[in-house]
């Protein structure tokens, strides 16, 4: 199915030799919830944006009822996302709007914390010691920019030292998976992108994490043992938001890509900077202020939502969710 508004159509300028209707941008509206996606609502927002003077043309259900990409033209992409959520409301429904050629990327680059797993592992690591509250408030801030990340980790890693380096596997187990992980990688994957792990958590975790996704290649920071115990210190060089940046631009030289073929996410600030650099960088679930500095954003969907915003469909989709283990 797809967008019948009359209106919208009329406006359209359309190719009558190729029967297609001529649009260097899209707007792609994904629900949370299946099926929670109405014609209705994405013809409302297509008059909108008719209104504010863009040609758009036909909608094109990825998923149906629950994911649709909206074609336009002749509108400033930051215009079409405002329209498009004054009309949502508080609706769970992430909007997405941007040039449509090239959207397919070809190198993910992906914070691993609160991105593609639901935990901080310091924190789970904070409760072998009994400092959980202490440590967890130290990363929220410090995920929400209000502290040095270098800082901020040299003093939760303080907290950790004499801990035996055996609770480092024991807390792997409490790994959780961010929904539509696999899926995202290995969709990526299939379809010819590399892919990258870069965080500012520890390599024990980055590489576990790659192993059980697929994920091909994996940075973090190392934790430094001695006699089978934890110091309380991080091994040098600290990789940080630069590192993330600069991981990035390697990566994508590397493979021979402009950063226009790259697609970066993550929820802290110390993933702003390559979230900014990517060609499409989206700030997954994140903290308030990169939400607030981030082009894209996913708030309320899993991280399926990075392939929709790709423009890949629901029945190209491959690699089911994951259990730890």
């Amino acid at each position: 199915m797809g967008y019948q508004g009359p209106t919208a159509l009329d406006r359209s300028p359309v190719d009558r030799d190729k029967g297609c209707t001529m649009t260097d941008h899209v707007l792609t509206l994904i629900s949370a919830v299946p099926g929670g996606l109405a014609a209705e609502t994405v013809d409302g927002i297509g008059a909108a944006l008719v209104r504010l003077g863009a040609h758009i043309g036909r909608a094109d259900w990825l998923d149906e009822r629950t994911v649709c990409d909206l074609p336009f033209a002749d509108l400033n992409d930051d215009q079409a996302d405002a329209a498009a959520r004054a009309l949502l409301a508080d609706a769970p429904v992430d909007v997405l709007a941007q040039p449509a050629v090239d959207r397919r990327k070809r190198l993910l680059i992906a914070d691993m914390e609160s991105t593609l797993i639901e935990n901080e592992m310091l924190d789970e690591l904070a409760g072998y010691v009994g400092k959980r509250a202490e440590i967890t408030e130290i990363t929220a801030r410090a995920m929400n920019g209000e502290l040095d990340f270098r800082g901020a980790l040299d003093a939760r890693v303080k907290l950790l030292a004499g801990l035996d380096a055996a609770v480092l596997d024991e807390s792997a187990g409490a790994i959780r998976y961010t929904p539509g992980a696999k899926a995202l990688v290995q969709t990526m994957q299939a379809n010819g992108a590399r892919t990258a792990i870069v965080s500012g958590g520890f390599r024990f975790y980055t590489q576990r994490v790659a192993r059980e996704l697929g994920v091909a290649e994996h940075f973090g920071n190392e934790l430094e043992v001695a006699d089978g115990r934890l110091t309380g210190r991080v091994v040098p060089p600290v990789l940080g938001r630069e590192a993330k940046l600069d991981a990035l631009v390697r990566l994508a030289a590397d493979a021979a890509l402009p950063l226009s073929a790259t697609l970066a996410t993550g929820d802290g600030a110390n993933d702003l900077d390559m979230i900014a650099a990517a060609g499409l960088g989206i700030a997954f679930r994140a903290k308030p202020v990169v939400a607030a500095r981030a082009k894209w954003r996913v708030v309320h969907g899993d991280l399926t939502a990075l392939l929709y915003a790709q423009g890949y469909r629901a029945s190209e989709i491959v690699g089911g969710e994951i259990v730890a283990g």
